[in-house]
């Protein structure tokens, strides 16, 4: 095990010694770190945080720490992370409340860019991006291969769909639909499927072309919002499903 002589890992925590814990970085008595994970320098981690194996914790992050909400009194709530994420320089993640989920959660494969925050009750999955002072309030919910740009504020409760990218400096008040590109000109709007990222995870100009018609029939088309769901529920197709299914159990409405 590689640790730093200045570094303070309280009794009770599990450090693996596989992994290299650099200078003044302090770690809680009920964190559990995977293997092979690194903490560069000036890392805090505390309360109760399951961590996966091969994360990176760059200078100052703070993670694991009290959820800022003015209810919050001390209660045990938790925070997961997964695997092989990247968590850059002045991150901040807090964990769950009692009267949320009770438990903040981070999958795998995630880039967290610097600034970036996580609030309390998040539930962000695998391979995601939050880019430089991306900030998530409390319940968001981030699905598989979003991107959200630098500086969004996410408001509570909102959730972004699977493929979504994010424009910097958007204010995202509702749901952001899954596979869109989401971006605030004049004023917040759905300006269609986001290709780029889609070709860059492998769809085929099939599925893209399939799903830029779903696209139309919701954001164009003269149509109400149940008229398109209806066809493009009878489009068939997995992501003519996750598109409409998406739209159908929305709580706070979806940005088009």
């Amino acid at each position: 095990m590689s640790i730093h002589p200045s570094a303070v890992i309280a009794p009770g925590a599990r450090v693996p010694d596989s992994c290299t814990v650099g200078p003044f970085c302090t770690i809680g008595p009920e964190v559990v770190l995977g293997e092979n994970c690194t903490l560069i320098s000036h890392v805090v981690l505390e309360g109760r945080t399951r961590i996966g194996a091969r994360n990176t914790f760059h200078p100052f992050c703070a993670i694991g720490v009290a959820p800022q909400d003015l209810k919050y009194g001390g209660e045990p709530t938790e925070l997961e992370i997964g695997d092989d994420n990247t968590i850059r320089e002045s991150v901040t993640i807090s964990r769950g409340t009692h009267h949320g989920c009770g438990v903040t959660r981070l999958g795998s494969g995630n880039l967290l860019m610097a600034y970036a925050h996580i609030g309390h009750d998040c539930q962000v999955g695998s391979h995601c991006i939050l880019a430089n002072c991306a900030t998530l309030a409390g319940h968001v919910t981030i699905e598989d291969f979003a991107s959200v740009g630098a500086f969004c504020p996410v408001h509570q409760f909102c959730t972004v769909g699977q493929y979504a990218f994010i424009g910097g400096g958007t204010i995202v008040t509702q749901d952001v639909l899954p596979f869109s590109l989401t971006s605030a000109r004049r004023e917040n709007k759905a300006f269609g499927i986001n290709k780029v990222g889609l070709q860059r995870r492998g769809f085929s100009p099939e599925r893209l072309q399939r799903l830029h018609k779903a696209f139309r029939l919701l954001l164009a088309a003269k149509l109400n919002t149940t008229q398109a769901l209806e066809k493009i529920k009878a489009m068939g197709g997995d992501d003519a499903a996750i598109l409409a299914a998406f739209v159908e159990r929305s709580q706070r409405g979806v940005i088009k």
